[in-house]
Parts: structure tokens; sequence; C-alpha cells
């Protein structure tokens, strides 16, 4: 298997191949074997994805430049749109506790009513949150 990270002028870059995954299952488990390689623990929560992108406890350090290139990202964000991120609003108001239910309805009403960001939106965001790091959609 190809290292989906190297260095490319004392910047780290980080590929994310979304021909790899067709949901947020799918897109944890790809950044977790990109990111956090032996690190003993999985993504499997948007805060989590969130944490691991402040690095010390992957494959790059706190505040490191790093290059996140996610090719395929147009597959990715069909496949992380409207109608995944209902489905995973709606689970989260099922479930209920301990998910915050009310914020969970207000997303979906968001989403519903074309203000709302699809799951991709927030990833994107989440990414581009981190100045460290430079998001490059392929």
């Amino acid at each position: 298997m190809e290292s989906n990270t190297s260095d490319k002028n004392n910047k780290k870059v980080a590929v994310i191949n979304g021909s790899h995954f067709s949901d947020l299952a799918g897109f944890y488990e790809e950044v977790s074997g990109v990111l956090m390689k032996d690190a003993g623990w999985k993504v499997g929560t948007l805060d989590g994805f969130d944490d691991i992108l402040y690095g010390g406890f992957g494959v790059f350090e706190n505040h490191e430049d790093v290059e996140m290139v996610w090719k395929d990202s147009h597959k990715s964000k069909k496949d992380l749109g409207f109608e995944l991120t209902g489905e995973f609003y709606e689970h989260k108001i099922r479930q209920g506790k301990p998910f915050n239910v009310d914020l969970a309805r207000q997303k979906l009403d968001e989403l519903m009513a074309g203000t709302g960001q699809t799951l991709f939106g927030i990833l994107v965001e989440i990414i581009e949150s981190h100045k460290n790091i430079t998001l490059v959609l392929d």
C-alpha cells in the first residue's frame, strides 16, 4: 500500500482519497488510516476528527504545516451531501441522549430549508479552521 503522507518542502502532505469511502464511517476509516497510522485509536466523531487535526499524536506534530489533499473530493461532496446529512441528524434525533436533540433538529431544519451545511461542508470547515493545514480539493 502506498503511503498517504509525505514531506514536501518541509510541509507534510496527507492524502485523503474520496474513492475509498462513500459515507461518514468510511471517511473516519480513511482519515484514521492516513492521519493516525499506529496511534492505537480511530476517529469516530466530528469532534474526534477536529481533535486529530491539532496534531501531536498522529503523523504530524502540533502546529506543523500540513497540506491535506482530498482526492476525488467531488465524489465526497456528493456522497456526504444532502441525503446522508439528513440521515445523520435524523439518527441523532432518534437516538436522543447523549446527543443534543434540539441542536440536531435545528441543523436538520436548516438543511431542509437550504441554509444548512452538508457533512462535506462541515468536514471542510473543520479542516479549514486549522490555520496550519492547507486543504486542496482535488
